[in-house]
């Protein structure tokens, strides 16, 4: 019991995992925490958290709002934190199963102290961001049968080993995952297939293998008979196959996606001797139809297999007649080919994916041809034309299996036929993004078991059906249905997932909604909504996650301070909304909000207390209200990645609290009142990418520490303050700008020289209103990508440089600033990129046609 409690005091636990420990002297009632029924000693401890290093968010930007990615994100959180697994756990002595697995240890080692658990029989740190090289010390467990050191994704950390050996004191173990652990240059690799008897599970997928980790055994006939999960998958492996594979008669599952089998030649003959292979993934191989022949792939030998993942190959024109023949087959992956032919019957498939083929009509696939599929995949195959309904001279089915069927961006057009509701079993149905017109079709009241339907991102018109049946996820997003959101949506208590966005819904939000008290995702942003929306909306939403209610301009949120929702949000939108009574003080119980987006939402008065104390805040938008008083209550934690909140009213300084942000990307203060100098610790922001602080009262020089910034910053605007000084030096280490504002301050001095030098990569620079001197540097002819140069209202002289008569494509910005077109973002990993794509668009849409200043600098000049 003492040490588990140290363990506990050791860690962080955010999320509760370990809420229950320290009550009651029994701590074999304790989560995670389980005890031999005779001695009392702790035997298991399993503390399985579900962090990952996956995107939780991706970005809309058409409406600048967040949307996470399918909902798969909404899951309940929980997971520990710590900076490595303290040694009280060793005090454990009698454990037979440790999970620590989908917890956070901030790249810390995997302790050495495992090693003494004799009696462990289940151990997985899988996910766990454990780096470093595996401890040998985990070979002596030879009671191990499960062992998970895998990953699911790659991350900053991993792990590594330059001696696999220890395996061969792993007498007892039966599965082995490796995942994403680097063996590259490891030793001994060959033995985890021979020395180990009882392996029957082996993964070592994405571990940078190749051909020479395998050395001598490659060719070898000694590998045991038992393993029956073998998964190769992605790793460095080219030409002959291992010999070793007609031996492995137990097998039954076998990935080696991502080996060039176009090289392998004949040695892949030997999968034809597995004579037990059910399950076989070639992902990714270099497939082509010539290796459909008795010589080189003789599926036909292959009597037991029933999962065949073709995927990312070039398999052309017709399916192959050997996968036909295949009898026992039931699932089959052609993801990614260039499949174009008639798809024929296979009266046994029951799993067909054709996505991303070349099929040039959706007959070619024959829907109402397969009776007996009960899951058909052909999304981007971008067929055109309509959905028809079975043709008279198409022999129907009497019954159709069919369970599951996407068929996205296919450029699909008309009305959708009324005979989809002939596939009476269907529990998915997803059309999205296609061209389809007209109203929803009744027909889809007969799908009674119909669980899932996306219709989104199409020209639907009428009204949102009220024959919903017993759906649990339901999108008709991006079309253009009208009326209003009907009362008996109330009755779909499965719902999880509800998605009305982008339509042209009036009247209220029912309060009906409010009983979908499993409902994890509210969106109905976008519309023309109006009403009132209190806490009878939420009722029994206990489940909700995010809730957007944005661009409904007539709509007004007036719920109480006093209200306690029953819900814990990780995302808030009520971008232009009404909100009644000031700041909701609702929010400060939302203890797991990661996302808050309030712009333009009649907000008022100072910034309240609590809100620099919200934990997993990471991103903040309360632009384009009437916040007034200071910035110190802002989130200023390592956490905050984007703080919005230009268009206000908030005055002081810049608190050097800001410095504290070290994952900010974006800072927007602009159009506010504030005050002071820049504080100079802004080295500390090595993530920063844009800084927008326009339209204030800032004064003074700029910061040296401008020059210590990391060289990711593209966007920095000082431009509408009271910044003197020449022009700051240090801000030539910033070289991957790409925006630079520095117009109406009071800077001085020469344009130095290398600017154009330094900054290649800039697209807009202002620097009008100033008191520059001296000459234009000629080398900004550098700037090849300058969209936008403003130098006007300065004292320059001299001669304009000739090539910017060859830059007819300059423009000039008009506009009170950027960062007010792009709006809100969300991001983790792969905002990136995706910012600055929207940047170049905005400047291609936005500044054009408007002639650059260089007519005003030659009025300047000859006045002189």
């Amino acid at each position: 019991r003492l040490a588990l409690l140290k363990f506990k005091r050791s860690i962080q636990d955010d999320h509760g995992m370990l809420s229950s420990w320290g009550v009651g002297s029994d701590c074999c009632s304790w989560n995670g925490v389980r005890c031999d029924g005779i001695t009392g000693s702790v035997v298991s401890l399993l503390l399985r958290g579900n962090y990952y290093p996956v995107d939780d968010y991706d970005a809309d930007y058409q409406r600048g709002n967040y949307i996470p990615n399918g909902g798969d994100d909404l899951e309940e959180e929980y997971y520990l934190v710590g900076d490595k697994v303290n040694a009280y756990l060793a005090e454990l002595r009698h454990l037979q199963h440790l999970d620590l697995s989908g917890n956070y240890f901030t790249g810390s080692q995997i302790p050495k102290f495992i090693g003494s658990f004799q009696q462990l029989r289940y151990l997985n740190l899988s996910n766990a961001m454990f780096s470093g090289i595996i401890p040998h010390h985990i070979g002596n467990l030879s009671n191990l049968k499960v062992l998970d050191l895998g990953s699911a994704s790659y991350s900053l950390y991993g792990l590594t080993s330059n001696d696999i050996a220890w395996v061969s004191g792993l007498s007892s173990l039966e599965h082995l995952d490796l995942t994403i652990v680097d063996l590259s240059q490891a030793n001994h690799v060959d033995m985890v297939f021979y020395m180990i008897p009882s392996l029957t599970y082996l993964k070592l997928s994405r571990c940078e293998l190749s051909n020479v980790n395998l050395g001598l055994h490659l060719n070898s006939s000694k590998i045991p008979p038992n393993i029956k999960h073998l998964d190769l998958s992605f790793n460095s492996f080219e030409g002959q196959l291992p010999r070793f594979f007609k031996n492995m008669t137990s097998l039954t599952f076998l990935d080696l996606s991502d080996y060039n089998l176009s090289l392998a030649q004949d040695s892949v003959n030997q999968l034809n001797m597995i004579p037990s292979l059910s399950e076989l993934h070639l992902s990714f191989c270099q497939i082509h139809n010539a290796h459909f022949s008795p010589t080189y792939f003789n599926f036909s030998a292959h009597s037991h297999i029933q999962y065949l993942d073709l995927s990312l190959n070039s398999i052309e024109g017709r399916i192959p007649s050997a996968l036909m023949n295949i009898t026992s087959l039931k699932v089959l992956d052609l993801l990614l080919n260039s499949v174009n032919s008639s798809i024929p019957v296979m009266p046994n498939l029951l799993k067909l994916d054709v996505t991303n083929n070349n099929f040039e009509h959706i007959e070619l696939v024959g829907i109402w041809r397969q009776c007996h599929l009960k899951e058909l995949r052909l999304s981007a195959n971008y067929f055109g034309g309509e959905m028809m309904d079975p043709s008279s001279n198409t022999s129907e089915c009497s019954h159709y299996a069919l369970e599951v069927l996407e068929s996205d961006h296919n450029e699909l057009n008309g009305s959708i036929p009324e005979s989809i509701g002939k596939l009476n079993n269907l529990r998915v149905l997803s059309l999205q993004s296609n061209q389809f017109t007209g109203s929803i079709p009744k027909a889809l009241e007969r799908l009674r078991s119909l669980k899932v339907l996306d219709l989104s991102n199409n020209g639907l018109t009428g009204s949102v059906p009220s024959f919903l049946g017993k759906l649990t996820e339901l999108d008709l997003s991006q079309n253009k249905l009208s009326g209003s959101i009907p009362e008996s949506l109330g009755r779909l208590t499965g719902l999880t997932h509800l998605r009305l966005q982008s339509n042209l819904l009036t009247g209220p939000i029912p309060v009906s909604v409010g009983q979908l008290n499993k409902l994890t995702k509210l969106d109905v942003s976008n519309n023309s909504l109006e009403g009132v929306v209190n806490k009878a909306h939420f009722a029994n939403l206990s489940m909700l996650k995010l809730l957007d209610t944005s661009a409904n301009h007539k709509l007004i949120f007036n719920i109480s301070h006093e209200w306690v929702p029953p819900f814990q949000l990780k995302l808030l939108q009520l971008s232009s909304c009404k909100i009644v009574n000031g700041f909701p003080q609702w929010l400060q119980n939302q203890r797991k909000l990661e996302g808050l987006v309030l712009s333009n939402a009649s907000l008022y008065g100072p910034l309240p207390t609590w809100l620099r104390n919200m934990p997993m805040l990471y991103a903040l938008d309360l632009s384009h209200n009437k916040l007034a008083g200071s910035l110190i209550n802002l989130p200023f934690n390592e956490n905050t990645r984007l703080l919005l909140l230009q268009d206000n009213l908030l005055n002081g300084s810049i608190p050097r609290l800001v410095c504290r942000t070290t994952s900010l990307q974006i800072l927007d203060v602009s159009n506010n009142q504030i005050s002071g100098n820049i504080p100079d610790c802004l080295e500390n922001l090595q993530n920063i990418e844009m800084l927008i602080l326009s339209s204030n009262r800032l004064s003074g020089v700029l910061p040296s520490s401008f020059g210590n910034i990391n060289s990711i910053l593209r966007w920095l605007k000082l431009d509408d303050n009271n910044f003197s000084g020449e022009f700051p030096r240090d801000l030539g280490q910033l070289r991957n700008l790409e925006v630079l504002d520095l117009g109406n301050n009071k800077f001085s001095g020469i344009i130095p020289k290398w600017i154009g030098k330094r900054h290649s990569a800039l697209k807009i620079l202002r620097l009008h209103k100033n008191n520059f001197t001296g000459g234009i540097p000629h080398s900004l002819c550098n700037c090849s990508y300058l969209h936008i140069l403003d130098i006007a209202h300065n004292n320059l002289i001299g001669s304009i440089p000739h090539c910017f008569g060859e830059l007819s494509w300059m423009v000039e910005a008009t506009g009170g600033g950027f960062w007010g077109i792009i709006g809100v973002l969300a991001f983790k990993k792969q905002w990136r990129q995706k910012l600055f794509m929207i940047a170049e668009v905005i400047m291609d849409k936005v500044f054009v046609a408007v002639a650059v200043r260089i007519s005003k600098i030659k009025r300047a000049r000859e006045a002189n």
